[in-house]
């Protein structure tokens, strides 16, 4: 009897998911003046709404059929909830793969909401999402290539390998080679892929929706919100000119680190809103510790530039990659041959897919930049003036502060060096995983009330920690220390823009000297700290 209702619930949101997402559907394909592509689409997205309310509906029936019997808490129920966890992330996995497009992001997403999904979930799409998308067949790449410059592969350049390198929610990326002889990574946007966007979008949202009606503690709103595909990222000539934007912005705001970041450079001639052309790069993809350290290039150096970096975005710049997931960075040596005092090579982060930008006012820049620094250094009163200021309210600080550091509150106010460090252990992992399941109704109301670029800067944050955990297995002080200074500047530097009297001058620079000194007591701290454990090892 319960399994039945069960199942009706869940037919009940295929059916509505079905209805709803087909009129998008509908919309997309009334709007559509090429006959061929209409007819595709009628045939095409049909069978994306059945296939995403079938593994709906078959997931909602898996866990409430498997977990009735038995009582809360046991660890009967303990093991069958892991076996539905692992089931059910695998037909989301499957889902994702065959729907393509935005189903895509929305996986790449999941694998890194340790805070806000059980962990078989992050292991499943972190295995699959990253590296191993769908890929396009070759005469669709021909297809897109001729109707975006005229002419088929083979015509526009010298050389075109069909087979390519990498494939993403949106695109693939094909290495050529131009008629003078320049190397090149041409990525083509995957076949009507604006087409079906919006049925997609208005799809897989209207399932999260009515799950939520259905069962109002299961909320991932937010997350729709904070992941699917804005126009923006479906125009590349907009991502063109974010890599632009992005490495001016580090010349002029960011001089003393700007020769540490790149972007490829762009082949305007041979770029439109559907294909984009540009250097090809080699390097290590930021995750693969052994092959940075083949380069002679030290990870742990990688992870302070990579902090280093975004910190400045973020602080400073307001204009920020929104997507640093592994497979959008790559490391090299240092063009210029640099190498540290130990010999090591200097790493070069080179910065790809520019299609998810944030721009950051004043305001939330500067109080996001404050939270960071009362964050580092363990502020509890500037964490809750500015986290009430970001929209996190009343009763939510300590929350907020939990999810951007992934630590619970007695630690992120605790006066100790090392009080934000996560050495990534099973322990810890499981204690996370058991806060994000104690308070997963507070989560979802935090996540409602925040606005939605602090919704994107979380998405930027939780990409960055994976980066970091992969590179250091676990988080490091110096890399907390690189925020702490940096947020620091930025606030500092935005009290003398407010006010340039000589009094506040005065106070600005105190407060530098104060900073510089705290930051020396931090680095000491941490160099006897690492050398007691040298010497107890």
């Amino acid at each position: 009897m319960v399994a039945r209702s069960l199942w009706r619930a869940g037919a009940k949101v295929a059916m509505a998911a079905t209805a709803i997402g087909g009129g998008a559907a509908a919309a997309s394909i009334a709007a559509s003046d090429d006959p061929s592509m209409a007819l595709k689409l009628c045939t095409t997205v049909p069978v994306r709404l059945v296939r995403l309310s079938f593994t709906v509906a078959t997931v909602a029936f898996d866990y409430e059929y498997s977990l009735w019997r038995f009582p809360e808490g046991s660890s009967e129920r303990e093991k069958v909830k892991h076996e539905v966890h692992l089931r059910s992330a695998r037909r989301i996995q499957e889902l994702c793969f065959k729907n393509g497009g935005i189903y895509i992001k929305l996986g790449q997403h999941i694998s890194q909401l340790e805070y806000l999904v059980p962990q078989e979930y992050v292991q499943i799409m972190r295995e699959y999402m990253l590296n191993r998308c769908p890929v396009s067949p070759y005469d669709q790449v021909c297809e897109v290539v001729k109707r975006e410059l005229g002419e088929t592969p083979d015509k526009i350049f010298s050389e075109f390998n069909p087979d390519p390198i990498a494939s993403a929610s949106l695109a693939q990326v094909h290495v050529a080679r131009t008629h003078d002889g320049q190397k090149v990574a041409v990525k083509v946007q995957h076949t009507h892929m604006t087409d079906t966007a919006a049925a997609d979008h208005a799809s897989v949202a209207l399932i999260v929706n009515t799950i939520y009606r259905l069962f109002p503690s299961v909320d991932y709103s937010t997350v729709i919100d904070s992941v699917l595909s804005p126009p923006q990222e479906l125009d590349f000539l907009g991502e063109a000119r974010n890599s632009e934007k992005c490495l001016d912005n580090f010349r002029k705001l960011s001089p003393h680190i700007a020769d540490y970041v790149y972007a490829p450079k762009v082949y305007w001639n041979l770029s439109t809103s559907k294909l984009l052309t540009m250097e090809f790069m080699d390097g290590a993809q930021i995750n693969d510790v052994r092959a940075i350290q083949r380069l002679g290039i030290q990870p742990s150096e990688v992870a302070k530039l990579v902090s280093h970096t975004f910190a400045e975005m973020i602080y400073k710049h307001g204009f920020v990659h929104c997507d640093p997931h592994a497979a959008n960075l790559l490391v090299r040596p240092l063009p210029s041959g640099k190498r540290s005092i130990c010999g090591k090579r200097k790493p070069q982060l080179v910065l790809l897919d520019h299609g998810l930008y944030k721009v950051l006012d004043s305001n939330i820049r500067f109080n996001y930049a404050a939270l960071w620094k009362a964050l580092i250094f363990s502020d509890a009163e500037a964490i809750k003036e500015n986290s009430k200021k970001l929209g996190a309210g009343e009763d939510l600080y300590a929350l907020f502060a939990g999810i951007l550091t992934m630590k619970p509150w007695n630690r992120v106010v605790d006066p100790a060096v090392d009080h934000l460090v996560i050495q990534g252990t099973d322990d810890e992992r499981s204690e996370l995983q058991m806060y994000a399941s104690q308070y997963f109704p507070q989560i979802s109301e935090l996540l409602r009330k925040l606005p939605r670029v602090i919704l994107l800067m979380l998405k930027t944050n939780d990409c960055l920690r994976a980066v970091n955990n992969s590179l250091l297995q676990g988080s490091s002080l110096e890399t907390f220390l690189i925020i702490g200074k940096v947020s620091s500047e930025a606030v500092i530097e935005a009290k003398l823009a407010e006010n340039k009297s000589f009094a506040c001058w005065l106070n600005v620079w105190l407060d530098e000297v104060m900073l510089e000194a705290r930051i020396f007591t931090l680095q000491l701290a941490l160099w006897l700290l690492n050398l007691k454990k040298t010497l107890l090892w």
